[in-house]
């Protein structure tokens, strides 16, 4: 059994962004253990990251109850209404515990939920689950079919990541947000181009914040959109960050990049937050 539990981290990508009562409902099961909720209508995905291995379980399980995902519409890939569930080790645990949550939580969601489960960490990566789901890959727990109505979970252990959008202005081109996504993503930057509305949002996870953050990332960004013919609207943190990689920042920066020590998992720990 995982015992560091306050240590761990957990970051629920639900597949619902626009209901913003059942999104409250969502978020009133996790009571205490709730540090942030961000909601994208146009993704219709909300990020819910949590403390501990109770919070994940009452949210899944009431995201499960609650949720079709045929009734599902959004520009974000999904495999089930709740679609990543990665557990993270933050100072006080260690990745060995995160992995004992990761195959607890996906042995629970079977037996008690009826949703099969992909796992992801040293084995394989999120990205390569997206690629075969249901190709050359099947679930790692549960049947090879997805749940009838919940599809499947994605449940993984990893280290800390920093989700960050950069959003295009108006005028870039499809061409132009595919060409920037492609020459940003590697060396700890994945990348996606998303058409949202009528703009382009460069979707970024940054998988080494420590060495890229969300400064990097961005003048990446800001380096190649003059020769695009792209412009820069504007950027957002999904999610929190840690204060260690908040301060490898100018604080300068903080305002131009969306952040601020409010976005850090160590000020929601302390502070508290409501939604």
């Amino acid at each position: 059994m995982c015992h560091s539990t306050d240590v761990l981290e957990c970051v629920v990508n639900i597949s619902e962004g626009r209901n913003l009562g059942l999104l409250s409902t969502l978020a009133g099961v996790c009571a205490e253990d709730l540090l942030d909720v961000h909601i994208d209508g146009d993704h219709n995905r909300s990020v819910f990251t949590l403390l501990g291995i109770s919070a994940p379980r009452r949210l899944s399980q009431c995201a499960v109850e609650l949720l079709h995902l045929e009734n599902h519409q959004g520009v974000h890939p999904r495999l089930g209404v709740v679609d990543v569930v990665p557990f993270v080790p933050l100072i006080g645990s260690t990745m060995f515990e995160a992995t004992q949550a990761r195959d607890e939580f996906a042995e629970w969601a079977v037996t008690t939920l009826g949703v099969p489960c992909f796992l992801y960490g040293t084995e394989k990566s999120l990205p390569d689950i997206r690629r075969q789901a249901w190709s050359s890959l099947i679930p790692d727990r549960g049947g090879p079919d997805g749940h009838s109505t919940a599809g499947a979970m994605c449940v993984g252990a990893r280290g800390l990541l920093v989700a960050y959008n950069v959003w295009m202005s108006g005028d870039t081109s499809a061409e132009a947000a595919h060409a920037l996504a492609r020459q940003v993503r590697g060396d700890g930057i994945r990348t996606l181009a998303l058409n949202v509305g009528d703009r382009w949002q460069i979707s970024m996870n940054l998988i080494d914040p420590l060495r890229i953050g969300p400064d990097i990332a961005f003048d990446r960004i800001a380096q190649l959109v003059p020769f695009m013919q792209a412009d820069i609207d504007h950027c957002e943190l999904v999610g929190l960050l840690s204060e260690a990689a908040l301060k490898k920042i100018s604080s300068e920066r903080w305002d131009e990049l969306g952040l601020g020590v409010e976005t850090t998992i160590e000020y929601r720990r302390s502070h508290g937050y409501h939604f």
